[in-house]
């Protein structure tokens, strides 16, 4: 297994290198060339600006049994569709369960900007957020290590 992050604005790196340099596990962190990431483990692929050109090297380099950490639900469709696992930057795991309510949710929201009317953005990260993605992860990563995943 590896873990392949939707980079760009992903606001828990630091707290995946932690927990997987811990146990070895190998990073690898997508970005655009408009960013820049030197964490001294992951593997960093960096591809051009264009839409959706970092999603599509992400799921190119995704196999199954890999975890994929984005908070695009596309990404995580594709990712679970490779047999790969997919997490949120928040601590919820992307699933079959929930994966046709958050798409649909997102297509309403693509559906209303386009009208010209606006939809909510994200509220301010908290500790409580980081520390749920973190709890979640090692769980992750433990039942992976176990075979339990």
């Amino acid at each position: 297994m590896k873990i392949v992050v939707d980079s760009d604005a992903c606001p828990v790196k630091n707290i995946i290198v932690e927990e997987t340099k811990k146990r070895g596990i190998e990073v690898i962190m997508v970005c655009d060339t408009s960013h820049i990431i030197r964490d001294g483990y992951s593997r960093v692929v960096t591809v051009s600006q264009g839409a959706d050109s970092a999603d599509i090297a992400l799921i190119n380099l995704t196999r199954p049994g890999d975890l994929v950490i984005t908070q695009d639900y596309g990404v995580a469709a594709m990712a679970l569709g490779k047999g790969a696992s997919a997490l949120s930057q928040n601590g919820m795991v992307y699933d079959g369960g929930n994966m046709d309510q958050l798409l649909f949710e997102r297509f309403l929201g693509k559906k209303v900007r386009r009208a010209g009317g606006r939809t909510k953005g994200p509220k301010k990260r908290t500790a409580e957020q980081d520390e749920a993605f973190r709890r979640q992860l090692v769980k992750l990563l433990k039942d992976s290590e176990t075979g339990n995943s």
